[in-house]
C-alpha cells in the first residue's frame, strides 16, 4: 500500500466525513405530518437557505472546483456525483454521511426535532437505501436533550446509523451535566458521538466578540475544539462513560500537541478540583477521542501526522476522510506521501473499524457475504 500511487492507495478505505446536501425543503416535506407541512408554508420556511453558515454556499473552502455540480445544484446534493468523485474512485469500503443542514440549529426545539427527524428519514431512503457502503451520522439538536435522546432512539435499530451528530459550538459546553442522556445513549447503543466543525450561532464564534470575516470564524474552529474537549474531559463525561468514544471531525490537526501538553501541566496542578479526572487528558484522548485527517493543517503534512503520532504516543488516533465536497486537498492526496504501509492501513481503515463497532459488524457480514 505504501507504494500504491493515486486513488489506489485509497482501495477499502472507511471515509468518515462525507457531505450529502439537503437540495432544498421540498425533499423533506414528505417526511413531516401535516401540521409541520402547513408550517412550512404558513412560516414561509421553504424560501429560508438552511444551509449552515459555516459553510457559505459559494466560499471557496465550501466545495473543490472539480466536485462543483451543474446547473447551481448544492454541492453535494448528487449521489451519483459523490460516488464518481469518491466513493467509486478511491474504491471505498465504507463512507460515513454527516449532513450539516439548518435543522440542527433552530431555536425551537419541537421544530429542530422535526426536521432532524425528517432530515434522517431523508438521508435513509435516498442515500443508504441506493449504495450499500454508505452509513450516517443521526442528526440531533443537541440544545433539547430529550427530543435528541428520542431520536437516537428511533434509529438506533438501524445499523445503517453508526455515530450521534453534534455541532463544535451549540448553546452549552459539551461536557455539562445536562447533555449526558445524549452519552449514555450512545455509549448503551455503541454509536460514537461526532463533534463536527460548525456553529448554531448562539453565541460569538470567538472568545473575543464577533468576527467581521469568514477566514476568522473558519481559523477559530479549532479553538472550539479545544474548549469542547477540555470540557468534557474535566466535567467527567469519560469518567461516567467508559465506553464512549468521540470523533472530532474537521477540527485541523495542528493545536493537539500543544492542548495535550497544557491540559496535563494544568491538571497536574488543579487536580483536586476535579478529583473523578485520574488521568492525564493526554491519555483520556489517546482512550476515547479520535480525529479526521481533512484537514490537516500543516504545510509538511506527513511530518505533522508523524510528530503527532510520537507526542501523543498512539498511531491509533487519526481516521480517514475526505470531507467530500469540501476543498481540503487537490488531485488524490487526500494523505500526503511519506507514510508507511502500516500506518497507512491503520489510518485508511483499522482506526475506523476500532472506532465504530457497527462497521465491524457490516464489515464481518460482507466477508460472508462474498
Amino acid at each position: 500500500m505504501a507504494n500504491a500511487k493515486g486513488p489506489g492507495r485509497y482501495a477499502g478505505a472507511i471515509d468518515c466525513d462525507l457531505h450529502p446536501a439537503v437540495p432544498g425543503m421540498n425533499v423533506l416535506l414528505p417526511y413531516l405530518d401535516e401540521y409541520w407541512r402547513e408550517m412550512v408554508s404558513v412560516r414561509a420556511l421553504d424560501r429560508l437557505n438552511l444551509a449552515l453558515t459555516s459553510y457559505p454556499q459559494n466560499a471557496p473552502l465550501s466545495c473543490r472546483p472539480d466536485w462543483k455540480l451543474a446547473d447551481g445544484e448544492k454541492p453535494g446534493a448528487s449521489l451519483q456525483a459523490m460516488q464518481e468523485h469518491v466513493l467509486d474512485r478511491y474504491q471505498q469500503r465504507f463512507g460515513i454521511l454527516n449532513c450539516l443542514y439548518g435543522a440542527q440549529v433552530m431555536h425551537s426545539g419541537d421544530m429542530a426535532a422535526v426536521f432532524c427527524r425528517a432530515t434522517n428519514d431523508w438521508i435513509r431512503d435516498e442515500w443508504l437505501s441506493r449504495d450499500p457502503r454508505l452509513r450516517a451520522s443521526i442528526v440531533i439538536a443537541a440544545h433539547s436533550t430529550e427530543h435528541a435522546v428520542a431520536e437516537i432512539e428511533r434509529r438506533a435499530d438501524d445499523m445503517r446509523f453508526v455515530q450521534v451528530l453534534m455541532l463544535v459550538s451549540g448553546e452549552v459546553t459539551l461536557g455539562r451535566r445536562q447533555l449526558w442522556p445524549i452519552y449514555r445513549l450512545a455509549e448503551k447503543h455503541g454509536l460514537p458521538v461526532g463533534i463536527h466543525a460548525g456553529s448554531a450561532y448562539r453565541y460569538a464564534p470567538t472568545a473575543v466578540g464577533w468576527p467581521s470575516y469568514f477566514v476568522e470564524d473558519y481559523v477559530s474552529q479549532s479553538a472550539a475544539f479545544e474548549n469542547q474537549l477540555q470540557s468534557m474531559i474535566s466535567e467527567g463525561v469519560f469518567a461516567k462513560f467508559p465506553g464512549l468514544k468521540v470523533v472530532a471531525i474537521e477540527s485541523g490537526l495542528t493545536w493537539l500537541s500543544g492542548f495535550a501538553w497544557r491540559a496535563d501541566k494544568t491538571w497536574k496542578g488543579v487536580r483536586a478540583e476535579v478529583p473523578w479526572v485520574t488521568r492525564a487528558p493526554s491519555e483520556i484522548v489517546r482512550e476515547h477521542v479520535r480525529f479526521t485527517v481533512q484537514p490537516i493543517d500543516a504545510t509538511d503534512e506527513a511530518a505533522a501526522i508523524l510528530r503527532l503520532i510520537d507526542h501523543l504516543r498512539s498511531d491509533e488516533l487519526f481516521l480517514f476522510s475526505t470531507d467530500y465536497p469540501h476543498w481540503q486537498f487537490d488531485g488524490d492526496a487526500a494523505l500526503p506521501d511519506g507514510l508507511s504501509a502500516s500506518l497507512l492501513r491503520k489510518i485508511v481503515s483499522d482506526n475506523a473499524l476500532a472506532t465504530y463497532p457497527r462497521l465491524v459488524k457490516a464489515d464481518r457480514a460482507m466477508e460472508i457475504a462474498v
